[in-house]
């Protein structure tokens, strides 16, 4: 049945983000080659590039994922409903939730008794939904968790002992390389009961040149979009980067799947962050993100390595992209 609408502010994480967010990117540039780490791509600014990326003719996974929510809704109900008993949806990296609000509609007209979790660690995009969602789809029960993915699973299941249901959506499972991404899996696992479910978006390996365009587009958003964390870095941390001394750089290995995203140095220069002072050699890189593409095979491998069992596909139109069903055991 129907909950009565339920709309909560947003619950932060206690940690001091401007804190964690300069150690790591003081720890990240000062290691061996120098790293960011794409999670702090989601600032207000990064949000609204990120959302023209995902307009681009060129950057696929969103409209393949899409195609499969759009089209193929009833299935997910299906799957995340299971027995029909009360359950908790929670979405990791919610985003503007476009996708998600296809299952949200239908969950809502079939009158099943769920409770939407947003987890997301943009402040800005956890205010967005909180608003957002229970106008446009009326009735819905949500609560906004903003913070780290197991942070707030953790406040997840300290609100509910119901059944989680965790949607980790738009191949964002391939922002880790295989190893992290099987340990992530074994993580989340470790937040999950038997009997919860997840449903895990993997981009499939396909054709080397669609992969490539999609993070190196001819409009130059991915550039912008990488750039903007070194922007964020000169407004939140006190930087002086110049941007205009870095330029962005896309591969991608079809052998191993890996799509890997630089941004490289184009003089010897030093730049100031906060009190610290950091050394760029000319064409040294910092190492921005990974897409890494999956084999179907390599998602059932990792589903049976972490402690669950794969129940379901869902496929696009194109079979460039997968929504996996699995179970914990």
């Amino acid at each position: 049945m129907n909950q009565p609408a339920v709309q909560t502010k947003p619950v932060a994480a206690s940690k001091s983000k401007t804190d964690t967010f300069y150690t790591d990117v003081i720890k990240g540039l000062r290691s061996t080659p120098k790293r960011l780490q794409s999670k702090y791509f989601y600032d207000a600014v990064g949000d609204k590039i990120f959302q023209e990326l995902m307009d681009c003719p060129e950057y696929y996974p969103t409209n393949c994922e899409l195609d499969i929510f759009a089209n193929k809704t009833p299935e997910l109900a299906k799957a995340v409903i299971g027995d029909g008993d009360p359950f908790d949806l929670i979405e990791l990296g919610a985003g503007d939730a476009t996708k998600s609000s296809y299952l949200l509609r239908h969950l809502q007209q079939e009158k099943m008794d769920f409770t939407y979790l947003p987890i997301d660690i943009s402040t800005n995009t956890i205010n967005y939904l909180t608003v957002k969602l229970p106008l446009a789809i009326p009735g819905l029960r949500m609560t906004g968790l903003n913070g780290e993915y197991f942070d707030m699973l953790k406040k997840a299941a300290s609100l509910s002992k119901r059944r989680k249901v965790v949607l980790f959506m738009g191949g964002n499972i391939g922002n880790m390389p295989v190893a992290e991404a099987t340990a992530f899996c074994a993580e989340l696992r470790k937040h999950l009961s038997p009997g919860d479910m997840a449903l895990i978006g993997f981009d499939l390996k396909k054709n080397p040149e669609t992969i490539l365009r999609a993070y190196n587009d001819s409009k130059g958003i991915t550039k912008r979009f990488n750039l903007n964390l070194l922007e964020r870095i000169n407004r939140e941390l006190e930087g002086n980067f110049n941007i205009e001394q870095f330029d962005h750089y896309a591969m991608y290995d079809p052998e191993t799947g890996a799509c890997k995203s630089y941004l490289i140095s184009l003089k010897d220069q030093l730049v100031n962050i906060g009190k610290e002072t950091v050394r760029f050699i000319k064409d040294e890189y910092i190492y921005m993100e990974i897409s890494q593409k999956f084999t179907v095979m390599q998602t059932d491998q990792m589903a049976a390595n972490t402690g669950f069992k794969p129940t379901d596909r869902l496929f696009d139109s194109k079979k460039w992209f997968v929504d996996t069903i699995w179970v914990a055991e």
